[in-house]
């Protein structure tokens, strides 16, 4: 008993002398390699497995990315696969997100720490408070994961799978698809569903809803309970600008995509949706084999990709919050105006500051990853720069690649979704930033030991 608590006050300590960034740094790398040690159990794979494979496999998983250079179906037991999904769930929803919904839950109370962490996990507009937050998180992740248990399993059933069969698959994929992390229990992901309109809209309605953030939830629960709240500035910049991306990538697809516009009917109509849908949710599943599509298609999704959706989500990419205040800095600039307005809004000049930094950090990590990957791999530049965009914004679409990178390959790949997970802007400050202050040291220690 004095071991344990000797070893909890050494780890409290630790957690103290760390920044919030620093603790989310290691965190998700204590996830990932505890999901790695685990995965490296014989007793957990169905075929030998190397282990920068079980690595590859560990990061994917945390990072909610779904590239994977094995298969999960033929390498994993029911053991490794739920050990996967496991990971998946933690890193979709965030770190100590549910372990401080528990604590709340528990104590009626949160400690500075845990806000610390939070609040730099997740940038929360003023009008929500962290406790509607979290409940939101939760509650809604439970409620939406169960639907699509549900649909899955109805859908599954409807196709003939057996039922123990039916029940994996429709609770994995429920979770792999909410929380955008596109793993697939299915070698040919859902290539032989691309004329199936159920499963088409369970996978849409469970990665949009993912991928729209907790932000945008929380924002409506609150409005549900109290009419007198007004959406916030931030919730209605994700719907308007993810509904006009989303819009205009569909179409875009429909169109000019020759493997898409040679279908028929409501086949086309998926198809084109799904993956556009894919790509800027960063869901990462896929109903067509995107090595075959054209070359401004792969632009166009590269594109989507690198944007992705809402932040606070289950979504990676650069974030379209982030895109809507670089487009305003553009805009005001090539007016003339000192100041920097959106809509009719002032952004403060801190949003403007983080915006531009995660562009210039985000977009200077995809040409890093470009450079390294034209060394050390063999296939074309369009390849590569779809592997990186895709292993960055957390997607998991590939061009095929992924199972034949070689060592460094895969290295890169994995560091790139760490970060991507992460966050880039908070990987730099994790890696660069000094610890904080003693004294704030000391107010969270006081806080914690209560």
């Amino acid at each position: 008993m004095e071991y344990l608590k000797k070893w909890n006050n050494k780890y409290l300590k630790f957690k103290l002398r760390h920044s919030p960034q620093q603790n989310l740094f290691y965190g998700f790398l204590t996830y990932i390699v505890a999901g790695f040690l685990l995965l490296s159990l014989p007793i957990f794979q169905k075929t030998s497995t190397s282990l920068l494979d079980n690595l590859f496999i560990a990061t994917s998983a945390v990072s909610t990315t779904g590239l994977v250079t094995v298969s999960i179906f033929d390498s994993y037991n029911f053991g490794g696969q739920f050990i996967i999904m496991l990971l998946f769930q933690l890193g979709g929803i965030g770190y100590l997100t549910f372990t401080t919904f528990m604590l709340l839950s528990t104590t009626k109370r949160i400690t500075r720490w845990h806000k610390a962490i939070l609040n730099s996990e997740f940038t929360l507009p003023t009008s929500i408070k962290i406790k509607d937050f979290l409940k939101s998180v939760i509650i809604y992740t439970s409620i939406m994961e169960l639907i699509g248990a549900i649909l899955f399993f109805v859908a599954f059933k409807i196709d003939g799978m057996e039922t123990f069969q039916a029940l994996w698959n429709a609770v994995f994929h429920s979770i792999s698809a909410f929380c955008t992390a596109g793993f697939s229990l299915f070698n040919s992901g859902f290539t032989e569903y691309m004329g199936n309109g159920f499963i088409n809209f369970i996978i849409s309605f469970l990665a949009i809803g993912g991928s729209l953030g907790f932000i945008v939830v929380t924002d409506f629960v609150l409005l549900i309970k109290n009419k007198t709240h007004k959406l916030s500035f931030t919730t209605k910049i994700i719907l308007i600008g993810l509904s006009i991306l989303l819009s205009i990538a569909f179409l875009f697809f429909y169109f000019y995509e020759p493997t898409i516009t040679t279908l028929n009917g409501s086949t086309r109509i998926y198809a084109a949706f799904f993956q556009a849908m894919s790509a800027m949710t960063t869901v990462g599943f896929n109903t067509l084999d995107f090595g075959n599509f054209s070359t401004p298609i792969l632009i166009a999704t590269v594109f989507l990709m690198y944007i992705g959706a809402s932040p606070s989500g289950t979504a990676g990419g650069l974030k379209i919050t982030t895109l809507t205040a670089v487009f305003a800095i553009i805009k005001s600039r090539l007016r003339g105006s000192h100041q920097i307005t959106f809509w009719g809004r002032t952004i403060p000049f801190e949003r403007l500051y983080i915006a531009t930094s995660s562009f210039i950090f985000y977009t200077s990590l995809i040409f890093l990853g470009l450079f390294i990957l034209t060394f050390s791999e063999e296939f074309s530049l369009d390849k590569i720069l779809f592997e990186v965009a895709s292993a960055l914004g957390t997607v998991g679409i590939s061009m095929g690649i992924t199972g034949d990178l070689s060592s460094v390959g895969k290295i890169t790949i994995i560091l790139l979704m760490f970060i991507g997970r992460l966050g880039v802007l908070t990987f730099g400050l994790a890696i660069w930033s000094r610890s904080v202050a003693n004294n704030e040291n000391k107010t969270l220690e006081d806080d914690i030991a209560v």
